[in-house]
């Protein structure tokens, strides 16, 4: 036969208590057994990490760290992995990576993947934003070429002007800049560079009137850096311009 037992009010708190108690160990060996198990997930990434690194695979290396910076968020593994992305070309995941907003307390690679990358996803605005950025931390002729670049496209001429001029104050022999328009990139001295796009920015203050001028600069570009196909396929495209214009009254009558 069955008894039942009938609880009395201080037999039911302390039934209570003990139900309380056993809730709490029971969550704490959770949390114990869980940081544990997170503990041993991280040990292993990094270790497949590290073993990535050494075989040389991008895509595992950019598993790894995903896999880091969910189990334990680090800005520098964050910082690491958009910079991997944008190194891989792939740009659209390095910026949703790391964002695309200026902040101070950014590290010097932050600003530097979202401005390079703002800028290959065609986003001279805010990619100049970014090239300020770097540029306000290290004022080097290099960053002033993109800042040139970036002003001139954005028909900022005074800003442009104000870049080209340091630019070509302050670059150096040794001081070079890559060009993609060929098939095969080609390095010219960045001060070439520098002359190239003083040559875009005196024809743009007058298109019709600075034709020559611009061309005279561009010849000098050649001149200092004969390889220069961009500031020829530029010359060319002034002269092109040029001899329309002259032919222009003869059509008219």
């Amino acid at each position: 036969m069955f008894k039942f037992y009938r609880f009395s009010p201080s037999n039911k708190l302390i039934h209570k208590k003990m139900k309380q108690l056993i809730l709490v160990v029971l969550l704490m060996i959770g949390i114990q057994m869980g940081a544990q198990s997170n503990s041993e997930l991280i040990k292993h990434f990094e270790a497949y990490s590290k073993q990535m690194r050494v075989q040389g695979d991008i895509q595992g290396i950019i598993n790894s760290l995903t896999h880091l910076n969910v189990l334990a968020p680090s800005v520098a593994r964050i910082d690491t992995l958009a910079y991997i992305y944008m190194t891989e070309g792939r740009y659209v995941e390095a910026l949703n990576t790391i964002g695309i907003d200026r902040k101070i307390d950014d590290s010097d690679i932050a600003v530097q993947v979202k401005a390079l990358s703002l800028k290959s996803v065609n986003e001279p605005e805010l990619a100049l934003v970014q090239f300020e950025e770097v540029f306000k931390r290290d004022p080097h002729p290099s960053i002033a070429y993109e800042l040139a670049e970036l002003n001139l496209q954005l028909k900022k001429l005074d800003e442009a002007e104000k870049h080209i001029k340091y630019g070509l104050e302050n670059s150096k022999e040794d001081m070079g800049h890559t060009y993609y328009e060929q098939q095969t990139p080609y390095q010219v001295a960045l001060k070439s560079g520098f002359m190239y796009l003083n040559a875009l920015l005196v024809y743009n203050k007058d298109p019709k009137g600075n034709i020559d001028a611009a061309v005279d600069i561009l010849d000098s570009a050649l001149k200092a850096s004969p390889n220069f196909n961009l500031t020829q396929l530029t010359k060319t495209e002034l002269l092109r311009q040029k001899q329309a214009l002259l032919t222009q009254p003869t059509q008219g009558k």
